[in-house]
């Protein structure tokens, strides 16, 4: 039977390497978790967090990635803003209309 390998015994370049792709991964599992909880339960692929919280902690580095890729929804475009009533509005009636009607006489 093999022993198991140690760390030591393997080349500094190797080590970066897998420094590099684990911080990745937690960077990458503490943004989708954070993600997530913002996230309106409406707006998450099969409507349950849950499941997307089983993923991207379950499945290594390739968990988060389904969820930035799948597991959002895109937000409904919200309806477009009533128009405007036809016609030009002075400044002297919007103030009117934000404090009420001045006295004429002085103006």
């Amino acid at each position: 039977m093999k022993p198991n390998v140690d760390l030591a015994t393997l080349p500094p370049a190797v080590l970066v390497i897998l420094g590099a792709v684990l911080l990745a991964e937690a960077v990458l599992d503490v943004v989708a978790l954070v993600s997530l909880v913002r996230r309106p339960k409406e707006r998450v692929a099969f409507g349950n967090k849950w499941v997307w919280v089983a993923i991207i902690v379950l499945v290594n580095l390739i968990g988060p990635i389904l969820y930035f890729a799948v597991g959002r929804l895109r937000s409904v475009p919200a309806e477009e803003p009533a128009a405007a009533p036809p016609g030009r509005v002075t400044m002297a009636e919007v103030a009117d209309a934000l404090y009420g009607e001045r006295d004429r006489e002085g103006a």
